[in-house]
């Protein structure tokens, strides 16, 4: 089981850092852009760790406070909650 949430949080976390750098390569060729909603949720539902990797990496919404505040903050929760579950079983 904590093999799987695991594997589960580096899979979006690899989909989300994935999607901001397509999101600020499409912001730079003022094309059509990933929505925000898209981001945060998968942000929310597992990926925050990559979402914050891939904001500084690329550095893309970092003046959104949104994403400048919410995703440390999701990846220290989603962070605790896999260490709070590893000790668990």
């Amino acid at each position: 089981m904590n093999e799987i949430l695991i594997v589960y949080m580096m899979i979006l976390s690899a989909i989300c850092f994935t999607l901001m750098g397509i999101d600020k390569s499409k912001a730079r060729k003022k094309k059509w852009r990933i929505s925000e909603r898209t981001l945060l949720f998968v942000a929310i539902i597992g990926g925050a760790c990559g979402g914050l990797i891939g904001m500084y990496l690329f550095r893309h919404k970092t003046k959104h406070s949104v994403f400048a505040f919410g995703l440390p903050f999701l990846s220290a929760i989603q962070i605790i909650l896999i260490m709070y579950i590893n000790r668990s079983f």
